[in-house]
């Protein structure tokens, strides 16, 4: 059985939310762009994931933990 592509959607950003988590960082309106799915062709392009709006400290917390990890 193939997973449907919002369920793969929806365990990228569990792990993306873990990930980030892992670093103290939470992106409120992280989700799967549901509007994707509204395409007439669903299937040629993957999934969006909505990283949405945050503030600037966490804004500056996720690029600390980036220049963290290219730092590796």
């Amino acid at each position: 059985m193939h997973n449907h592509p919002h369920h793969e959607s929806d365990a990228c950003v569990e792990d993306l939310r873990t990930a980030l988590a892992a670093n103290g960082i939470t992106l409120p309106s992280l989700g799967v762009d549901l509007l994707c799915f509204a395409n007439a062709h669903p299937h040629t392009a993957p999934p969006l994931v909505a990283l949405g709006n945050c503030n600037t400290a966490t804004a500056q917390a996720l690029a600390a933990a980036l220049r963290k990890a290219a730092g590796r």
